[in-house]
């Protein structure tokens, strides 16, 4: 079990990853689309929405501070989901589905986030584990 958490660590840190340096790479473009969403400083949103998605990356990917990393997702994907993915609003019926299936998607992602938090730390293989101090032994009664 140990190794497909593992693994499945490494796949949703590296799309989280990659989404995030994505989308620093192509503020331009993305803070247009964030604009035609009204959403306000639209590339000042799409700067700091897309740091989030590394810092959880970073989090998911070494095992530092998970919570941190899942607090991260959840401040991404609540705005973004709601703002960005408002398929309700849509009047277009293509935009309709294409929004309401990345509202889904983002809604499937924020929930599979929160189930990291039901996984004791530190995490196997995480960084956590490795800078924790050894417990101290018992003391012998003098």
């Amino acid at each position: 079990m140990h190794v497909a958490f593992a693994i499945g660590r490494v796949i949703v840190g590296l799309y989280y990853l990659f989404s995030g340096v994505s989308g620093l790479l192509n503020v331009g473009m993305m803070s247009g689309f964030a604009a035609s969403k009204g959403v306000p400083a639209p590339a000042a949103a799409v700067v700091v929405s897309h740091l989030l998605l590394i810092l959880a990356a970073i989090c998911i990917l070494t095992g530092w501070k998970p919570a941190l990393g899942v607090g991260a997702l959840v401040v991404f994907f609540l705005p973004v989901t709601l703002k960005m993915h408002a398929f309700w609003a849509d009047k277009d019926p293509m935009m309709k589905m294409n929004d309401m299936i990345h509202f889904m998607k983002n809604f499937a992602l924020l929930g599979s986030a929160l189930m990291f938090l039901g996984i004791p730390e530190p995490w196997s293989w995480s960084r956590s584990r490795s800078a924790a101090p050894a417990p101290n032994p018992p003391r012998a009664a003098a």
